[in-house]
This record gives structure tokens, sequence and C-alpha cells, in this order.
């Protein structure tokens, strides 16, 4: 019966099923490299790079874990371990005493400077092995009109 379900799925099923299987064998070359070279999962990576893009190099911790797609206690966990590296600080809201920031450290300005020059050329590597620069500007534009909307940092932003 399996079989028959899988032989009979909607090409919208196939879609979704290679997108979960491309992104996770992308993820897990990724987090590799970066973990090898820099001590960094691509979580704590998007992390660093989402708070190097925000006003003040900081966050609300909620929606920093909004915007990496973790739970509250996900982000809590991440950030924990960012800390410890000295890489993140909590912040205060003078307004709210409720409201924690997360606010990057010259420290994690470093070290996401350091680790951005490594990771993009992987990234570039990664994708280029397979695809032509044309068809990777095409899948751009097609995975363009499934997104929400949301504003993505640019991988390369200056911090």
């Amino acid at each position: 019966m399996p079989r028959q379900l899988l032989s009979e799925q909607s090409l919208g099923v196939d879609v979704f099923v290679a997108l979960v299987r491309t992104h996770a064998t992308a993820t897990r070359a990724l987090n590799a490299q970066l973990s090898a070279d820099h001590g960094l999962t691509v979580s704590d990576y998007e992390v660093l790079l989402r708070l190097s893009g925000a006003p003040d190099h900081r966050l609300r911790r909620v929606d920093l874990a909004e915007q990496v797609l973790l739970t509250a206690s996900g982000i809590t966990r991440l950030l924990d371990g960012l800390e410890r590296q000295g890489w993140v600080e909590r912040g205060a809201c003078d307004s709210d005493r409720r409201v924690v920031y997360a606010v990057l450290t010259d420290a994690g300005v470093a070290k996401l400077r350091e680790a951005r020059s490594t990771h993009i050329p992987q990234i570039e590597a990664h994708f280029g092995r397979a695809l032509a620069p044309e068809e990777q500007a095409l899948l751009v534009e097609l995975l363009g009109k499934l997104d929400d909307g949301g504003i993505e940092p640019p991988c390369d932003a200056d911090v």
C-alpha cells in the first residue's frame, strides 16, 4: 500500500519532497564545513548574520526566534552557546523589563567576518557543482515565488 500511495502523489508533493531533501543535504554539508572551520553551526551563523543586519546589532529574542524559525526554548539554547563564546550578549529594554534583546558583540562581528570568508565560497561551490549560473538564477526566481515575503539579509552583509 505505501508504494501505491507514493506513486500516486501529486507533482506538488514531489516538489516539496525534493525541496526538503535538497535543504537537508545542503545544510548537512555546509554545517559540517562551518563547524570544522569555525566552530559554528549554520543556525549560529544565521543568528550572527541577522544580528549584524539589525539596527544597533540587536533584536528582541522573540523576533530573532521567529526569523530563524526556532521556538523560544530553541533560541534560548542557541543564544546561550553564543553568549558563552562571547559573540552575543543579553540586552535590556529600558521601557519594558520583560523584553530581552540579543546583541551582537564586537567579538561576534569578528567571528562572523572570519566565518564568512570561507562559508560564502563553500556555498558558491556547493551549488556551483550542480547548477550552472543561469540555473541558479532560475532557481532563485522560482523559489522566490514560494517565499512568504520575509526580508532576508544578504549573505555577504557588511558587518
